[in-house]
């Protein structure tokens, strides 16, 4: 296996292993009011999985055309940079437990996944279609934040219990 195939898949398993650890779902969340269309929680580690392939999947084809036009090093910029933001979100909503701060935060999360539809384009149009799920889920977690926020009123980052 060569260097975009093993950056893919520790990006793809270090996201979904750290996401994962950084998303504790205990009693203060089960108390958050929450819309009647929010997915079951068992959907969101498969639906990260799938996507997250994806994304990995992406990384790789378009690796090659990245390197014949000396654009590697962006290429990996784009994946660190959403890598971080990915991140991000998890420890603000549910370990400090302010969902309005991790709301602060999704824009410049969707922003990334968007720069990876936009510029894979450039090295594999294949490629950032595979992205397009990852910006379709995010929009809807942004939502799904959003209404999280409007229901429960302002968050104070006390630590409930």
């Amino acid at each position: 296996m060569g260097f975009p195939i093993w950056f893919a898949v520790i990006w793809a398993l270090v996201l979904l292993v750290g996401g994962g650890l950084l998303t504790t779902i205990g009693e203060w969340y089960e108390r958050l009011a929450k819309p009647s269309w929010q997915p079951p929680d068992w959907l969101f580690g498969p639906a990260w999985t799938v996507i997250l392939g994806l994304a990995a999947w992406a990384f790789v084809l378009c690796w090659d055309a990245a390197a014949d036009s000396g654009d590697t090093g962006w290429l990996i910029a784009l994946y660190l940079v959403n890598g971080v933001c990915h991140f991000l979100w998890s420890p603000l909503f549910f370990n400090i437990r302010r969902p309005d701060w991790a709301l602060i935060e999704v824009p410049f999360l969707w922003l990334s996944v968007l720069s990876l539809c936009i510029v894979l384009r450039e090295w594999s149009v294949f490629a950032s279609w595979l992205i397009v799920p990852y910006l379709a889920w995010v929009s809807f977690a942004a939502i799904l934040n959003w209404k999280i926020v409007a229901l429960n009123g302002p968050f104070t980052g006390r630590r409930a219990t």
